[in-house]
């Protein structure tokens, strides 16, 4: 995954208006939904879709009026090229439908611990 594609978030009141909206985003548009994130509190969910910028704002323009038929939108933006220093913000464990990239040295560390274990 490219993490110099813009960033669609849309904060959707609700999880079957976020599902609608996260539905018309990736048909309206070439763009990849990563997943959703439940907000805290009003019943919110944030729908976080990746692509080129073009992509992204008409993917979010779309998801904003099919929040309309549901309980409504509360917020929605775009980022075209988020920074590495809030990354972690968008890509997280928290993301419903998201699974962090495994890091290298964590399997080299579990094959080691197998290795040593079958030893004795």
């Amino acid at each position: 995954m490219s993490r110099k594609e813009a960033v669609g978030l849309i904060e959707a009141i609700g999880l079957a208006t976020a599902i609608e909206a996260a539905d018309a985003a990736v048909k309206s548009a070439n763009v990849r939904l990563l997943g959703y994130e439940a907000c805290r509190g009003d019943g919110m969910s944030t729908i976080k879709v990746v692509g080129d910028i073009g992509a992204v704002k008409a993917a979010v323009e779309a998801a904003t009026a099919a929040c309309a038929k549901g309980r409504g939108c509360f917020t929605s933006i775009v980022i075209a090229r988020p920074s590495e220093d809030i990354e972690k913000l968008i890509y997280n464990s928290q993301t419903v439908g998201y699974t962090l990239p495994e890091e290298p040295e964590a399997e080299v560390a579990i094959e080691e611990k197998r290795e040593e274990t079958e030893e004795e």
